[in-house]
């Protein structure tokens, strides 16, 4: 794990991932999601829905050997000034089971205070084809300058 220090604008990380039918149900019935879209099959597909999405690529960003152990809370999304201040773009539908790529890029820190800094990441998931699926900028994270001592 990296402390804050560590951190430098410009950094990535990669991983991957994929949703499975069961994780999107699990997902929907505990945000309590109703869209009848998201309900409908089409040749055995079944469509994840955005949240879903995002939700993964911060659980996979917070797993991240660089990241995990570290104390670590997102505070929220700042929009980015150049997409008239919103933050995501989804440009391609997600179907279950099929495989992520994700590539986390800090984009800028912030001193907070002598004990906390703030890290302002950009995700970015691809499919096998190197087809951009989502773009989500600006995440902020609040984290502490120390990691905790084992």
């Amino acid at each position: 794990m990296k402390k804050f220090s560590e951190f430098r604008v410009g950094d990535t990380f990669h991983s991957t991932c994929s949703i499975s039918d069961k994780e999107l149900e699990e997902y929907l019935n505990f945000s309590r999601v109703r869209n009848a879209f998201l309900e409908e099959r089409q040749n055995d597909e079944q469509i994840v829905s955005g949240r879903a999405i995002l939700s993964r690529m911060e659980g996979e960003f917070t797993r991240l050997s660089q990241i995990y152990g570290n104390h670590l809370i997102f505070l929220g999304m700042d929009g980015d000034p150049n997409w008239e201040n919103r933050n995501t773009r989804f440009l391609k539908p997600l179907y279950t089971d099929q495989v992520l790529k994700l590539k986390f890029t800090i984009s800028q820190l912030e001193e907070i205070d002598d004990e906390f800094g703030k890290i302002i990441v950009d995700y970015e998931a691809t499919d096998n084809d190197g087809e951009t699926i989502v773009l989500s900028k600006r995440n902020i994270y609040r984290i502490k300058r120390e990691p905790p001592r084992k």
